[in-house]
């Protein structure tokens, strides 16, 4: 019990420290903040290649706009590409220019879209408790860092942020636009109420030190935050709202400004501040703002492509994705709630106890409280509404709820905050027996649901090869994931962290849970995932990359390049050629056979194709000639002059 009080003490002085040295603070809280979004976005993540099938067609793209000059239209393959709107393009194609062609540019705007939201949520994190203690006149310094450091480490390492914040594609763009912006829109809403409050509160703490070292961090927003009454701009953080919205609006369409206005609407209907605060936001200015912004560039690419562009991207890429399921993506009603439980792995079983605490129902509560003391059933509510909004459409994949990931760090940080008391508890447990403040029964479920979780993942993942389907692309794909050993690290990872929690429960050290589980996750990274990653590139992407540098250097001049039986972008994007996709061997005869009947020259083309399906051609030695063969491809040239025009069976 004494070493215990003894390590706690030590702990709130270094803290206390830390608070009282500005400086200081800032310091540790860059570094905290660089270790974690190195950690999660930036190691290695230039140094595998594109990851077919989606990333090379953003990458393509944009490679095409800084080739071509064209900003407007976006092309792949020769075609217009209407999928996404242009802010992703232009971002990879400005990585392009400064650092060059290569696969750190296409994930630099994902990654630094992240690493931006994870440390807005930290400022915000710090805010609110800061301003909690303000409020009490309690000094909890140790309790403000260490949460808003672990709400900081939850929005970065969870499998979801990290995927897409690796991948050049336009998810974590649209998630680091649409979330800011949230967090922009509560410390206007909060900072609102604060700048009227600021004086009385601390003119009331004026005499105490550690008051003063917390109202000085609550300044930095409730300090001249709020308009004047008549005053035509709102406060700098609606503002600044305002401006990512159309950011969102230019990432992803229609969906970023549409689920943010869900969230803040259900949210003010339910605190019954809608008109009050749609006057504070000045509502009519922010929507010019946004027009402004945004609209533009798809007047511009409209203007140009017509009806071709309405009805690709606003029919086809948003109307349809709701109502109907395109692509193949559909998914069962409960798909998202299996999306939540691995794609916020381990930290997901706490959700449950984390929106129970908030006690979200009784509404006479929450609006009885001053507004910054909103922002857990803030949180809650944006939650809440991107899994009901995208439970509801039709199309569904797991990069949907994406935006839904930093308001789960938010509830599970919130609830870790429970577990430190206040100055004038914490003086009177260290004169008596109990060594901790209650514990909520739910956290004490949950911590033992986190010890099964742990274990079935441990489990999972020592018997993967059994769970993992077939790649077309890795003929062994199961043998070499068991020599490599990585099931068998990753199971030992999750089965000691299992261990520790059960460990750390019996003995009623609670504040330690959350750590063990971040660790463990960043062993997983370092030990499991960033391995895996190697080994599946180096499987699956490297011989397309190998033979694309091959069609380089053999292709002739106006000569034809088919991709039979597959579909990668990565060879587009790599080998700067047009590629023509055929699905079917009888497909490519036929081709080849009218190809030869033009005359054309030169007089071949170049075919790439899997083993199998170029085996189906039933090619005789002297129709084609071998170039390369790399992993489950074949890079052939096939002569028109020696095709032969007899029909050939490919049963």
């Amino acid at each position: 019990m004494r070493m215990k009080l003894s390590v706690k003490h030590t702990v709130d002085q270094w803290f206390n420290k830390i608070a009282k040295n500005p400086a200081l603070s800032v310091t540790v809280s860059i570094l905290w903040l660089i270790v974690i979004g190195w950690v999660a976005f930036g190691w290695n993540l230039g140094n595998i290649g594109l990851i077919d099938e989606t990333e090379p067609l953003f990458a393509e793209a944009s490679r095409q706009m800084l080739v071509t000059g064209d900003w407007i239209t976006p092309f792949f393959d020769g075609e217009t590409r209407f999928d996404k709107p242009a802010l992703i393009y232009w971002c990879q194609a400005i990585a392009y220019y400064m650092i060059g062609v290569n696969e750190w540019a296409v994930r630099l705007p994902s990654a630094i879209a992240a690493f931006g939201l994870v440390c807005f949520g930290f400022y915000t994190i710090q805010w609110y408790l800061a301003k909690q203690d303000e409020l009490e006149q309690v000094s909890r310094p140790t309790r403000r860092y260490l949460i808003s450091f672990i709400a900081a480490a939850l929005m970065a390492l969870n499998p979801e942020t990290i995927i897409w914040a690796r991948t050049g594609v336009s998810d974590m763009l649209l998630t680091g636009c649409m979330a800011s912006g949230l967090l922009c829109f509560f410390l206007g809403y909060a900072g609102k109420e604060g700048s009227r409050e600021q004086g009385a509160g601390s003119r009331e703490q004026g005499a105490e030190g550690a008051g003063e070292q917390r109202g000085r961090g609550a300044e930095l927003i409730t300090n001249a935050q709020s308009p004047m009454p008549h005053a035509l701009f709102p406060n700098k953080w609606y503002l600044a709202f305002y401006v990512l919205i159309a950011g969102a609006i230019l990432t992803k369409g229609p969906v970023g400004i549409v689920l943010p206005g869900l969230i803040i609407a259900a949210f003010l209907l339910y605190v019954g501040k809608v008109r009050e605060v749609l006057r504070e936001m000045r509502l009519f200015v922010g929507i010019l703002i946004i027009l402004v912004l945004s609209v533009p560039w798809y007047a511009l690419v409209i203007w140009r492509n017509g009806w071709n562009y309405i009805n690709a991207f606003f029919g086809y890429h948003n109307l349809e994705r709701f109502t109907e399921v395109v692509n193949g993506h559909s998914a069962p009603w409960y798909f998202y709630f299996l999306v939540v439980l691995l794609g916020f792995a381990p930290y997901s079983v706490y959700l449950p106890a984390s929106i129970v605490r908030l006690k979200f129902w009784q509404r006479s509560h929450w609006r009885s409280l001053e507004r910054f003391q909103q922002f857990g059933l803030f949180a809650w509510f944006w939650f809440a509404s991107v899994f009901g909004f995208f439970s509801i459409a039709v199309t569904k994949l797991p990069s949907y709820v994406l935006p839904l990931m930093p308001a789960a760090a938010i509830l599970v940080a919130l609830l870790w905050s429970d577990l430190f008391p206040d100055s004038k508890t914490q003086q009177t447990i260290s004169v008596s027996s109990s060594p901790t403040p209650p514990i909520p029964p739910s956290l004490v479920w949950s911590g033992w649901v986190n010890v099964v979780f742990l274990s079935f993942l441990a489990t999972a993942l020592l018997n993967i090869t059994h769970i993992l389907g077939t790649d077309p692309a890795i003929s062994n794909f199961h043998e070499l994931i068991q020599q490599s050993g990585l099931p068998v690290i990753a199971g030992i990872i999750w089965l000691v962290c299992a261990v520790l929690v059960a460990g750390l429960l019996l003995s009623r050290r609670w504040n330690y849970i959350i750590s063990i589980n971040l660790i463990g996750f960043v062993a997983f990274i370092i030990f499991v995932l960033t391995p895996a990653s190697f080994f599946i590139d180096r499987e699956r992407q490297l011989p397309l990359r190998e033979l694309s540098a091959v069609i380089l250097e053999a292709k002739q001049p106006n000569e034809e390049l088919i991709m039979l039986g597959f579909k990668k972008p990565s060879v587009v994007f790599y080998s700067h050629i047009h590629v023509n996709y055929l699905r079917f061997p009888q497909e490519a005869i036929e081709h080849i056979q009218n190809q030869a009947a033009k005359g054309l020259q030169p007089p071949s083309l170049l075919l790439l194709a899997e083993q199998k399906k170029f085996l189906q051609m039933d090619l005789q030695p002297d129709d084609y000639k071998s170039l390369s063969t790399k992993g489950a491809y074949n890079l052939v040239r096939v002569p028109f002059k020696k095709k032969k025009n007899e029909k050939i069976d490919i049963s």
